[in-house]
């Protein structure tokens, strides 16, 4: 019998490459908590595709509500922050404890997330933070980078082979600002 993992995803383009690899060792929930994620219609694009791929691959899929007030007052003052900045620690630690607290209250061994799938997000702090949660409520912590031998690369071929929809910008208000300002410079 594989051992349950509760995984937090953050969209289909990351996660379909990350579900395929952990399902081989892991039986599999896919976690869909993104308070971070702005505009709201952003968010249901982002969930509705990822849901479905779910649907699809007969993964079970939880949704927890966004809690998008809570992001905010979090990350206040931290609006200017660049990627992979301390916002970014804020929003990956906020996402990782309800992950680890729904693993805790619903029987999962394992917890763990897709994020660091992604060039722009650090994988060292992730797993720093993980594992602080997992010892504090008495769980097991995936450490992973799945960016290396290629994991990126993987994710957007199976990516583009879905034609899944792929965003410019991590997510929340504060890089889409930024990425707007970026395009706005360029013209």
């Amino acid at each position: 019998m594989k051992p349950r993992l509760l995984l937090h995803i953050c969209c289909a383009t990351c996660a379909a490459y990350v579900l395929d690899l952990l399902r081989q060792e892991y039986d599999v929930t896919a976690l869909y908590y993104n308070p971070n994620i702005y505009p709201e219609k952003e968010y249901r694009i982002r969930r509705d595709e990822a849901r479905a791929f779910c649907e699809r691959e007969r993964i079970p899929w939880i949704e927890l509500a966004p809690d998008q007030d809570r992001w905010f007052q979090l990350t206040a003052g931290r609006e200017s922050d660049p990627e992979r900045g301390e916002r970014c620690t804020i929003c990956y630690g906020m996402r990782l404890q309800q992950t680890a607290q729904y693993a805790r209250e619903h029987g999962f061994e394992w917890f763990g997330t897709d994020l660091s799938i992604s060039p722009h997000k650090d994988a060292q702090r992730l797993n720093d933070i993980g594992n602080r949660l997992a010892a504090a409520m008495g769980l097991k912590h995936l450490e992973a980078n799945f960016k290396k031998q290629d994991g990126f690369k993987k994710a957007m071929d199976r990516s583009r082979c879905e034609n899944f929809y792929r965003q410019d910008y991590c997510g929340c208000k504060y890089s889409l600002e930024a990425r707007q300002r970026y395009e706005a410079e360029k013209k």
